[in-house]
């Protein structure tokens, strides 16, 4: 028994390909991803997700307005959803929607919460604000999401160190390479995991 991993994305897809590329690998082996939701009917995550084979479906939020998550939860109830994975989806979901899904939308953030996160703090405005800081180290964490920003319950951690010369785009690239890609595999495992049982 596997359980159904929905994966929401908006842009590139970088995250949704580690993710894909560590089911191939046995990396995850609790979880199958059935479907990609985009927000962004241009997103190459849906390219990614393609080319997997794997079900895509496009929610346009200025179409849909206030039916924007009921699109997305009919989506997640049409296709037996067990877990949802926010892979660089750039639209904040509604208190009614996280407290309908407990404990199983998880979230990948570009830094060591509590540091560079919550509200305004998403793709390079989260390594800017670390380098205008001078923190020598940053990181990535995957977490539960509720219904504060970047608020849930830290599932998985991991630190990269920050060198002199790094820009906002060096230190985006790392981050994913180093910390973003290996632990948001690893913990959607776990989560996969612990709901099978």
């Amino acid at each position: 028994m596997t359980a159904n991993i929905a994966v929401l994305v908006s842009g590139g897809g970088t995250n949704l390909q580690a993710l894909i590329d560590a089911q191939k690998a046995g990396i995850i082996t609790s979880g199958k991803i059935t479907l990609v939701i985009s927000n962004n009917a241009n997103a190459y995550a849906l390219e990614r997700a393609k080319n997997a084979d794997i079900k895509t479906a496009v929610v346009l939020k200025k179409e849909l307005g206030e039916g924007f998550e009921e699109r997305i939860k009919e989506l997640l109830a049409e296709n037996k959803i067990d877990i949802i994975v926010l892979a660089g989806f750039m639209s904040i979901l509604s208190e009614s929607f996280t407290k309908a899904f407990p404990k199983k939308i998880i979230n990948v953030h570009p830094s060591l919460i509590p540091s560079f996160c919550g509200k305004g703090f998403y793709g390079l405005r989260v390594h800017e604000a670390a380098l205008e800081k001078g923190v020598k180290v940053t990181g990535a964490t995957v977490h539960f999401v509720n219904e504060i920003p970047d608020g849930g319950e830290i599932i998985m951690q991991k630190a990269v160190s920050i060198r002199e010369n790094d820009t906002p785009e060096t230190l985006q690239k790392r981050v994913m390479r180093l910390a973003e890609w290996k632990i948001l595999p690893l913990a959607v495992e776990k989560v996969c995991s612990k709901i099978i049982k």
